[in-house]
């Protein structure tokens, strides 16, 4: 199977017009609120936060030094509203983990996928609540393992100047996972499965993750980004990852 990053920016592009179809839009609604209250709750923290660590961590304007912040404002700003973002996200994504596998499975029904039996509605969100936390946590624990060095290369001199766009692909490629999971776990893949059929198209992946990390950067867009992102990724399984084999 060919990888591009066209094809990985379409999938997210056609599972944002879906979130607008009659069929899917009332399994929509749950992860909208989660994520305009994760997300607002986001922005006023940045507002209060972000000069402070401006000025306790970059010279003030009275320093002889003071050309350093506007030669690195750039940089910190776009590490410091990954981080604060993306540690909001998973835990939007972990407390609107059921229902989003809930809109994934209507997504592919709505594509003319397949699904095994299972309990509709209430019922089917109560069996998956447990099963989809624990599998949070997992790629709550696989983000973390990585992340963590990441981050310390903030602290070393020189490096630090690259670390942003390290972060930014790293984030690109944990939103592929992180969204992929909830159609692929539809389909009792496990975690180890979703990964390698993620890495054969790398190149996709990487698109469609980082056309999210953009997705989140815009105000008003960014509500939506979650259940985009869950039909975006439903749609690459759809079209593209589960013709892929196993293994």
């Amino acid at each position: 199977m060919s990888s591009n990053p066209i094809s990985g920016a379409g999938y997210l592009l056609e599972g944002l017009k879906l979130l607008f179809k009659p069929g899917i839009r009332p399994f929509v609604l749950i992860p909208l609120l989660i994520n305009i209250l994760v997300f607002s709750l986001l922005v006023w923290l940045g507002v209060d936060q972000f000069e402070q660590l401006m000025d306790r961590f970059l010279p003030d304007d009275e320093s002889w030094l003071a050309w350093l912040r506007w030669l690195l404002w750039p940089l910190f700003a776009i590490a410091i509203i990954l981080v604060v973002f993306y540690t909001f996200t998973v835990i939007a994504n972990l407390i609107a983990s059921p229902f989003n596998g809930l809109l994934a499975e209507k997504v592919e029904l709505y594509l003319g996928g397949k699904l095994g039996d299972q309990p509709a509605g209430a019922k089917q969100i109560m069996k998956e609540v447990l099963p989809s936390i624990l599998s949070e946590l997992r790629k709550l624990l696989y983000f973390l393992l990585r992340a963590i060095p990441l981050l310390l290369l903030f602290l070393i001199p020189v490096i630090n100047l690259a670390a942003p766009f390290l972060w930014i692909l790293f984030s690109a490629w944990f939103l592929a996972l992180e969204y992929g999971d909830y159609p692929m776990a539809n389909h009792s893949l496990p975690f180890k499965e979703q990964h390698q059929r993620l890495k054969r198209v790398r190149m996709t992946s990487l698109a469609f993750g980082g056309g999210l990390t953009a997705m989140m950067m815009v105000p008003l867009l960014n509500f939506l980004a979650m259940p985009a992102g869950v039909a975006g990724a439903t749609v690459f399984w759809h079209q593209q990852l589960q013709k892929l084999p196993k293994g």
